[in-house]
């Protein structure tokens, strides 16, 4: 019999694969997209407000099929995250330099971008063309945020998704155990990426901007999704950075990694080593993920 399974945050039985291979056998008919949703129907697996999990579960049929479990069907037409992970055309934006104090370019606007809102292609082009790990299209709850200055010109970039499944120093400060973990982890989110444009130099506005954003991610979060975020983590690369913002904007360093990936199975994958930050967002946290 087949073991029981952690995949995407969802528990799977050896039933849950054969309804899988069930609907692969019986309904050729169906593409990836089809099956994913249906799948999402039968388990009622949705996000806090109400939304079928369908990304997830595309992800989840994506990692069953390399472990050899099922077999899906062909694409239809070519992957659209491809598309999306090309590097863009050139777009427009005001990239006169921009230095001074904080206050010159104060008051900021910090927007949370919507789905197609019409500055995403701007704020994916900005980190895919400056931000030393580019990006790739987000995969599950995530928060971006665009910040212009006063005069609407674009200073930075912040993305917000899921949370490490694993990190052995975060999770001893935090005190929870494997079951409080995976029913926590959704309410921890991840600085995915942090980049301020290169032609602007204000001194403080990282750190000011770390602070403005934790303030208001909670209601942010739990507006899009239906639940609220108690705890804010990111990963610095100590061999680029000294982590001077989060610091400064009250992130606490808590460890580090071990410097290999989550594909080192083998342990034989050197990576960079990166410093653990963490941010509370209330007081009582511990509790509140522990629960």
């Amino acid at each position: 019999m087949e073991a029981e399974q952690v995949i995407q945050g969802r528990r799977l039985g050896p039933e849950d694969i054969g309804l899988v291979r069930h609907w692969l056998a019986t309904e050729p008919g169906w593409n990836r997209t089809r099956l994913s949703r249906e799948l999402c129907q039968r388990w009622d697996w949705r996000n806090g407000a109400g939304r079928l999990k369908d990304m997830a579960c595309r992800t989840l049929l994506l990692k069953l099929e390399r472990r050899g479990q099922i077999r899906l069907p062909a694409r239809q037409r070519p992957s659209p995250n491809a598309r999306r992970n090309r590097q863009p055309l050139d777009l427009p934006c005001d990239r006169t330099p921009i230095a001074g104090a904080l206050s010159d370019v104060q008051p900021l606007q910090i927007e949370a971008l919507a789905e197609g809102h019409a500055d995403q292609p701007l704020f994916r082009f900005l980190l895919q063309r400056h931000h030393y790990l580019s990006l790739r299209n987000s995969v599950g709850e995530n928060l971006k945020y665009l910040v212009r200055d006063r005069n609407d010109r674009p200073l930075a970039c912040l993305l917000f998704g899921a949370a490490a499944w694993k990190a052995k120093d975060r999770d001893a400060w935090i005190g929870w155990d494997a079951n409080q973990c995976r029913h926590g982890l959704p309410r921890v989110a991840n600085n995915a990426r942090f980049l301020i444009v290169p032609w602007v130099q204000v001194p403080h506005l990282a750190s000011h901007l770390l602070g403005r954003v934790a303030r208001r991610i909670d209601a942010d979060w739990r507006a899009k999704y239906g639940h609220g975020i108690e705890l804010l983590e990111t990963f610095v690369d100590r061999e680029r950075f000294r982590g001077t913002c989060y610091r400064a904007a009250g992130w606490t360093h808590v460890g580090a990694t071990v410097g290999r990936s989550r594909n080192d199975r083998d342990q034989t994958l050197s990576v960079p080593v990166k410093d653990l930050y963490l941010r509370p967002l209330h007081e009582d946290f511990r509790r509140r993920l522990c629960a």
